[in-house]
């Protein structure tokens, strides 16, 4: 009975495990693939080890790209977490962010959209009801790394996957145009 038992919980866990890592896969390839400019800022937790926080052109949206302009909540004291979906669309070699909202927008062909939810927001002048930007999270702020390779030198982009419902993942990261892990490996890292 006991075997039974402990067979079972193996089995569950092990489907479990298999689950996640099909579904993450499933979603990887069925995004849509961008490309976005980035740049490291701080890498190194204690806790966590060597990672690359990554600070997208995408992240820091104006006020403009907003239709209908920021609302209320943002207007006085903003709130962090308050969703937000930006609409992408191909510009050159990089997706960049063409429109905003606080409500969902739909994806096409063309233009993917990324949810995120507000990190911070600023203003001019001194004037709190007077915003001119949005900082924006999509939870592609951290690229984790092998320890001792987390102070990349030069220009840093970034390959990642959206998918229909605006989640995004890291697929690939790049230094000057290679695979992050292969510039590593060259400069003995």
């Amino acid at each position: 009975m006991k075997a039974r038992l402990l067979i079972a919980v193996v089995a569950l866990q092990a489907a479990w495990v298999i689950s996640t890592v099909a579904r993450q896969e499933m979603l990887l390839r069925s995004g849509t693939v961008v490309l976005l400019e980035s740049g490291p800022v701080d890498p190194r937790d204690l806790l966590r080890g060597d990672y690359v926080i990554l600070s997208h052109k995408i992240s820091v949206l104006p006020a403009a790209l907003f239709d209908g302009g920021l609302p209320d909540q943002l207007q006085g004291e903003w709130r962090a977490w308050t969703p937000v979906w930006v609409r992408l669309e191909k510009r050159g070699q990089f997706h960049e962010a063409v429109a905003a909202s606080f409500s969902p927008l739909d994806p096409d062909a063309e233009h993917p959209v990324l949810r995120g939810t507000v990190f911070n927001s600023s203003w001019v002048g001194g004037e709190r009801g007077r915003r001119e930007t949005v900082w924006v999270n999509y939870g592609i702020e951290r690229y984790y790394v092998r320890e001792g390779t987390g102070r990349p030198t030069g220009t840093i982009t970034v390959e990642a996957v959206v998918t229909s419902s605006g989640t995004s993942f890291i697929r690939q990261v790049y230094i000057d145009g290679h695979p992050y892990a292969d510039v590593m490996r060259k400069q003995g890292r």
